[in-house]
């Protein structure tokens, strides 16, 4: 542990889904705009090791860190907020801890002693919050606790926070979020949620030391009031989180507030002045004042669920605020596309971005949608399989390759253009055979995509399974359909390019994970450049 690091908890009641993810990152963000060496971790009191393996249904979108473990969509809005690249160490899921601890008691490390939720989870818990403080001396780690208070699964980690505020006095707070709703039928806000959800943290030996109150609208001093009475809670740490429009005013709205103040004199420390924060304000101030729309759609097979490409949208929207332009994102299914609507689906847009994913379904509509973006000049964009699928609808249409597939879907096919990487045949555990986290690419001076980054070195970050077959390589390039990105180490196509067609490209990493607030992704703002071209052009 770092000699003097402060710990915080942000804890969540009421509902999930609150945004804790986001007030953690907020704050986080205020104390490193004062200077300090901050990081976030979110632990999810869930059993799979990680979220891997889960379907975006029940989780949304899988993270990828650069060291190549998968997480929580959360570390995505901590990397965004904070500009700093998170790893392994800032997601923790039961599943882990519980892995942990038993591997220890196969190895016989306990020495015969009978395994326990208190003291051998709670102390593999700790373990792992201090050790994210001790790594690079960090003087704040802000822990996000998924889940709301009186889950059973989140009971040994609030008992670890209960141990670590007493063994860390004020070195360690406590951040509680909960709901206050609106009874519109009676016109109140209404506290009692509240009061009840800080009465089941302190059942659990916690008093917390900072309650946001999330309301769809501003709250009266005498709610407030009423809430830090009956919630033993100093005023001035009763915060309000009201609905914002966007996510990125919320760190503004909580400064306004003085949250960052009263955090830093509860753990004994002079505040000072208020962080300006100048480029996150000019942020704002151009999302706010853009009025000049770009319409963009995704394809994908999850459209329907809000945090499914969340990363995506994030980097869309950043990009747009970038070039002075306000995002208009339609989602579109591609099970739903055909030949035959795929005309009037995709023809009022300036750019098109094909999505990523995994597995057959949706796949057809795809490559619909790419044989008629690229057929139209319209911009386009595709990720991962969005890529995959570029390269298998180029097969088929303009090389005669008419049975051209991807291993993945088709394994008998006699031209997969996209198959399988040598090493990975072997592998069958899921969580283990893809190329995951951040390797280098290459690329090609002159490209369009080279012009975007500015440099021909790169390093972007991978989650799949499946590659470009270099076989097909010659077949492509001498039909205009450049390899211009590739692994120095091993030659694998990373990113393709259409000579003949204004914008058309195709990357195999995902970007949308490198893209934050104030470093927006090359490859996204050279998109949006293009669509916005296009939309003049028409």
């Amino acid at each position: 542990m770092g000699a003097d690091t402060k710990y915080i908890f942000v804890t969540g009641g009421v509902v999930s889904s609150l945004g804790k993810g986001i007030v953690a990152a907020s704050l986080a963000k205020l104390l490193q705009a004062r200077g300090f060496n901050v990081t976030i971790q979110k632990f999810d009191p869930y059993i799979n090791i990680d979220p891997g393996t889960l379907n975006p249904y029940e989780h949304g979108e899988c993270y990828v860190t650069n060291d190549g473990h998968e997480a929580d969509l959360d570390l995505g809005h901590y990397e965004r907020f904070l500009n700093v690249p998170t790893s392994r160490a800032n997601n923790i899921t039961t599943g882990r801890i519980y892995q942990n601890v038993i591997r220890k008691e196969r190895r016989g490390d306990y020495l015969g002693k009978t395994i326990q939720v208190i003291p051998h989870i709670t102390d593999e818990i700790k373990r792992n919050v201090k050790l994210l403080g001790q790594k690079e001396n960090y003087d704040f780690v802000l822990t996000e606790i998924g889940g709301v208070v009186g889950d059973i699964e989140s009971l040994p980690f609030l008992e670890s926070v209960r141990q670590l505020k007493w063994e860390l006095g004020k070195n360690c707070i406590c951040v509680h979020l909960t709901y206050v709703p609106y009874i519109h039928a009676a016109g109140e806000f209404k506290t009692k949620p509240t009061q009840h959800s800080v009465k089941q943290l302190q059942e659990a030996g916690i008093q917390p030391d900072i309650l946001v109150l999330r309301t769809e609208k501003k709250l009266q001093e005498d709610i407030l009031a009423k809430v830090a009475q009956f919630c033993n809670v100093a005023p001035d740490s009763v915060i309000q989180s009201i609905d914002m429009p966007t996510i990125y005013e919320i760190p503004l709205l909580l400064r306004d507030q003085k949250m960052d103040e009263a955090v830093l004199r509860k753990v004994g420390l002079e505040p000072g002045p208020r962080p300006e924060m100048k480029p996150w304000c000019a942020f704002v101030e151009k999302l706010k004042s853009a009025h000049e729309e770009v319409s963009i759609a995704l394809v994908g097979k999850y459209v329907e669920l809000q945090d499914a490409y969340k990363s995506i949208d994030e980097s869309l929207l950043q990009s747009c605020i970038y070039n002075d332009k306000k995002l208009r994102l339609t989602s579109i299914q591609s099970e739903n596309i055909s030949s035959e609507n795929v005309k009037e689906l995709l023809d009022g847009f300036d750019g098109v971005l094909i999505a990523p994913g995994f597995g057959q379904r949706g796949v057809e509509g795809k490559l619909v949608a790419l044989k008629y973006t690229r057929e139209q000049g319209i911009p386009t964009l595709g990720i991962c399989l969005g890529m995959q699928c570029m390269a298998i609808e180029f097969a088929r249409n303009v090389l005669g390759l008419s049975d051209a597939n991807t291993a993945e879907i088709a394994p008998e096919s006699k031209n997969k253009v996209i198959d399988i990487m040598e090493q990975q045949k072997t592998v069958t555990d899921l969580g283990g055979s893809m190329r995951l986290g951040a390797y280098a690419c290459r690329l090609t001076p002159g490209s369009k995509i080279g012009e975007a980054y500015g440099k021909t070195m790169i390093s972007e970050r991978h989650r799949h399974r499946y590659e470009f077959n270099s076989e097909y390589r010659e077949a492509f390039e001498s039909h205009g359909f450049r390899c211009v990105g590739e692994n120095p180490d091993t030659n694998l196509v990373e990113a393709i390019e259409l000579e003949s067609h204004p914008w058309y490209i195709g990357v195999q990493y995902h970007p949308e994970y490198n893209s934050t607030v104030v470093n927006p992704s090359p490859i996204f703002m050279s998109f949006i450049r293009a669509a916005v071209a296009y939309r003049l052009s028409k």
